[in-house]
């Protein structure tokens, strides 16, 4: 690879469904470019969530440095203001070291949030209107609630399922706290570059990836994941946002008798295969990528690169 292409690029991201091999690549980019990983995957952040979130091993690691593994405990919440702070930092960090930052995962928002003016100070929690919305949650239902975001915030009311209680919620607490919508918010940042960056994609056939998927959850199975999630279970996690992860409220189900095992399997691969839906529906829609299959040649990356760097400096 040719480093002198490489020179004034700040973060390099790699995105993509799960199980299309983003693990396998960055490993790659990151020895030939003597690059750090930081990672992108909104659940890879808890601890003992290894298993069911694909989690990288130390073997996989291949001794390159990576970062924001495992920082959380699994009742801890974590956020994407949260996330964007952390990240920032780390890309500096790294960058004093003179590695290449490499932000690696699947979560499209929290990626976004990191490359682009995403600004959440105006949305800090106020505790009291939370509390009153979630007491009115109580009196009317989800479906009342999701009503009533409708008429405050119809855009936000159209992606939000209305099981969705939590942000169901914390749209209408940032409607109410900072007298604008969240659709309205969302429009008017994530616009302006923070890096200078290139984004590539992993790009696989439907059919291919849904076989990706399928034998990824097998080989899950095959690990360890029942015995992983029965531990957290176990533990008394409950009802915290970890486990709400596809891998785990599955095998929750299983746990409180609603479904058998291989039911709670067959949910994984199907939730697993349409989160992959969503999370490329979000990336083509968010993002500029160059897309590219998982075996790509080194050489085409250079190239994507260095295209990617000429765009940035326009």
């Amino acid at each position: 690879m040719d480093e002198e292409k490489m020179i004034g690029l700040e973060v390099l991201t790699i995105v993509g469904p799960t199980a299309s091999g983003k693990t396998a690549l960055s490993i790659k980019l990151a020895n030939l470019l003597n690059g750090e990983i930081i990672n992108g995957d909104s659940m890879q952040v808890y601890k003992g969530l290894d298993i069911g979130t694909a989690k990288i091993t130390c073997k996989e690691m291949d001794d390159i440095p990576h970062h924001l593994l495992d920082i959380k405990e699994p009742t801890e919440p974590f956020s994407v203001a949260e996330y964007q702070q952390l990240v920032r930092s780390k890309i500096s960090e790294i960058q004093t070291r003179g590695k290449l930052p490499i932000l690696v995962g699947g979560t499209g928002l929290y990626i976004q949030s990191v490359l682009y003016n995403y600004q959440f100070t105006d949305d800090r929690v106020n505790d009291t209107i939370r509390n009153a919305y979630y007491e009115e949650l109580k009196q009317i239902g989800s479906e009342a609630m999701h009503s009533k975001l409708k008429q405050i915030d119809p855009q936000s009311a159209a992606i939000i399922h209305p099981n969705n209680t939590r942000r169901v919620v914390r749209a209408l607490e940032i409607a109410e706290h900072s007298q604008t919508t969240k659709s309205a918010k969302s429009q008017n940042q994530g616009h302006e570059s923070m890096y200078r960056h290139v984004i590539i994609g992993l790009q696989v056939d439907r059919e291919e990836l849904y076989e990706r998927i399928n034998l990824r959850v097998d080989g899950m199975i095959e690990q360890g994941l029942v015995n992983e999630v029965r531990q957290l279970w176990d533990n008394g996690i409950k009802d915290v946002q970890a486990v709400q992860a596809i891998g785990y409220k599955e095998l929750y189900s299983y746990f409180r008798d609603e479904i058998s095992l291989n039911a709670a399997i067959d949910l994984i691969k199907q939730n697993s295969r349409r989160y992959a839906k969503r999370q490329l529906t979000y990336l083509r829609n968010k993002l500029p990528i160059s897309w590219v299959k998982p075996d790509v040649d080194m050489l085409e990356i250079n190239q994507l690169i260095k295209n990617g760097m000429q765009e940035s400096s326009h």
